[in-house]
């Protein structure tokens, strides 16, 4: 019998039909619009964005800032974001090494389009932040998961496992630190390692160092108060290409803004990709980043404060049920953890929904390594995180012992 539907997807590309489902949407689409739940099943907090901010952008809107822009970004915001690195790296950075992006996916799909392609092989350190897999697949690319190691003082990225996943058809490989959902931090010495494995094989390094500014291991911290960098370690001629959003650092993830920051001589390659995917962030969009970066400071560093104080509430209030693994994440805003005797925390995920009225994100969604653990997202209000950690802590020692 003749089906439409199967007439229909059968003539899709497949890199589009076998695009993986997000475990966490699925698990926030189960609990959303409860009367009383908690969310921290997803990375933001629960400020909304400043006032100082979104004044910005209003007002440009009602003086009529609303049409087509540059497809590199605006001046004005392509010179504060070198401005910013210049704050956080002590050195100067070109403005042209800046291309703003429509959020940090955007960011990230270019990166993949330029670095991979068809029958093309990209590392991604897991468990990691599925879109990373996606983005690779959907370029046609196959992502290789490289299993990282949990233990007591957190998880580590096995360089040799890395070197060893290399083969012919790679052509990038993926670091994210600090990492989600781990909260792992790579050292100088681990970002001089990977560096070198990069250049030995000719491959491209795309570096999310969004939650750079979240650390809380004073071990892991660079003077201005960020996570190393390969910007510390790199050559002007180092294939990298650097993902970054606003999302994170003030409160701006409805906005979708983000840049990529990547070698001078691609620029017209970028220009190129952004034109033919979004053509350009709306300016009233851009100013608004412009008067985060250079007003948003005060902001930042409360965010920080309020996530390294939070740090130790959901660590101490999980590690008290006596059945949860947890080290302390150097960094990010997350608690990615295991329960004792829980193998299926996609099933757990739900069951905190139904029995705590709390939304976590399930360690399947993470790929390779994070099956069974889940994660939370600590970085928002401590009152209501603390009810959280307390509605969990009444009900997940009867699901351990449930199995």
């Amino acid at each position: 019998m003749f089906s439409a539907s199967s007439a229909m997807t059968d003539r899709i590309r497949p890199e589009a039909a076998n695009a993986p489902a997000s475990g966490i949407v699925d698990v926030a689409n189960y609990g959303r619009g409860r009367p009383g739940l908690i969310p921290l099943w997803i990375g933001e907090g629960h400020l909304p964005t400043p006032a100082f901010i979104a004044d910005s952008a209003a007002r440009l809107l009602a003086e009529g800032e609303t049409f087509y822009t540059w497809q590199r970004g605006i001046p004005q915001l392509r010179e504060a974001l070198a401005r910013y690195h210049e704050r956080l790296h002590g050195r100067s950075f070109d403005p042209d090494r800046f291309y703003v992006t429509t959020g940090g996916m955007h960011g990230l799909q270019m990166a993949m389009r330029i670095a991979s392609g068809p029958g093309d092989e990209v590392l991604v350190p897991t468990p990691a932040w599925p879109n990373f897999e996606g983005a690779v697949g959907i370029v046609g690319a196959r992502p290789v998961p490289v299993p990282m190691t949990p233990g007591p003082d957190g998880w580590t990225l096995g360089l040799d496992r890395l070197e060893a996943a290399v083969t012919p058809r790679t052509r990038a490989l993926v670091i994210n630190s600090p990492g989600n959902p781990t909260g792992w931090v790579a050292s100088r010495d681990d970002l001089v390692r990977i560096l070198d494995l990069a250049r030995r094989h000719g491959l491209w390094i795309v570096s999310d160092e969004i939650y750079q500014r979240f650390v809380h291991d004073p071990a892991m911290m660079e003077p201005s108060g960020r996570t190393p960098s390969f910007h510390d370690v790199m050559s002007p001629e180092d294939r990298i290409l650097f993902v970054q959003t606003f999302s994170k650092n003030w409160a701006m993830t409805g906005w979708r803004v983000g840049w990529l920051e990547a070698p001078v001589a691609l620029g017209p390659v970028i220009e190129n990709l952004v034109q033919y995917t979004t053509s350009g962030v709306p300016a009233f969009l851009q100013h608004a980043a412009v008067t985060a970066l250079q007003e948003g400071e005060p902001f930042v560093e409360e965010q920080i404060r309020l996530a390294s104080r939070n740090r130790e509430i959901a660590c101490a209030g999980l590690r008290a049920t006596n059945v949860v693994d947890l080290p302390s994440p150097p960094g990010a805003f997350y608690a990615f953890f295991r329960v004792e005797g829980v193998t299926d925390t996609r099933q757990l995920a739900f069951d905190l929904i139904d029995r705590a009225n709390v939304g976590l994100a399930p360690g399947t969604a993470f790929g390779t390594g994070g099956g069974e653990h889940v994660r939370l997202c600590f970085l928002r209000d401590t009152a209501m995180l603390e009810e959280a950690i307390a509605r969990i802590a009444r009900v997940l020692p009867d699901i351990a012992r449930a199995g």
